[in-house]
């Protein structure tokens, strides 16, 4: 890539850079296979691999013939939905249920997040992070803390007396003595 300018270079950097930081984390086997995405700005792709032994069990692009015709283009939302509900029902296929979301470079929002949700409600059950090996969300508190009393702040004084000797104050003045 030695053709590209020094900011392009370093927008790569980057990318490679967080790809292995989810690449590091994420390891497909038999029974939880990697699911892996790419998008460009014309296509969304995504399929399942199984890293133990080198292959991919099932995929799903949107240059598919079947969701190509249904799609009017094939790089937004609602072809990354298409997608993820079109592996959901290969993976079945497949006998896959769980798998591990690889989503390389890419941020988790936008056309990535609408193909996880697609493909979850497909049927397709995410580990959510694979160091906590999915562990149960919290369960959110039933009894609440006590609640600190806040001290109402009192209104400070406008006015008052007049300070004596004070500049400003013309209305007091005493005559001088003699």
């Amino acid at each position: 890539m030695s053709h590209l300018r020094p900011t392009e270079m370093r927008k790569w950097e980057r990318r490679e850079r967080r790809a292995g930081h989810v690449r590091s984390t994420v390891f497909g086997t038999a029974e939880r296979p990697r699911l892996s995405v790419y998008r460009s700005h014309r296509h969304f792709h995504a399929q399942l691999i199984d890293d133990s032994a080198g292959r991919t069990l099932a995929s799903a692009s949107s240059v598919q013939k079947d969701l190509r015709t249904s799609l009017k283009h094939g790089g937004d939302r609602k072809a990354a939905e298409a997608v993820g509900k079109k592996l959901a029902e290969a993976a079945k296929a497949a006998g896959v249920g769980a798998v591990v979301f690889d989503r390389n470079f890419f941020k988790f929002h936008g056309r990535v997040r609408a193909f996880a949700e697609a493909a979850s409600k497909g049927g397709l059950n995410f580990l959510l992070n694979p160091k906590k090996k999915d562990k149960a969300p919290k369960a959110p508190k039933t009894e609440k803390a006590p609640e600190k009393v806040k001290k109402e702040k009192q209104p400070k004084p406008q006015g008052g007396p007049p300070k004596e000797g004070g500049k400003g104050h013309d209305k007091g003045h005493e005559k001088k003595k003699e």
